[in-house]
């Protein structure tokens, strides 16, 4: 499963750090299936992504 969450460069909080802090994951954590958080930033001024983090669970 995989779990994306997109922020632009701007929010103070990173994306990775959202997905956690809001449990999104959390539901799925006894169905035995393989866990991906995924933390897009954007950078609005260069119009590309700026940062991009991946977690497994």
């Amino acid at each position: 499963m995989f779990f994306f969450e997109y922020k632009m460069r701007t929010n103070l909080k990173n994306a990775l750090q959202q997905i956690k802090d809001k449990k999104y994951h959390e539901k799925y954590t006894n169905q035995n299936k393989n866990i991906f958080l995924i933390g897009i930033e954007f950078d609005e001024e260069q119009k590309n992504i700026s940062e991009f983090e991946c977690e497994k669970l």
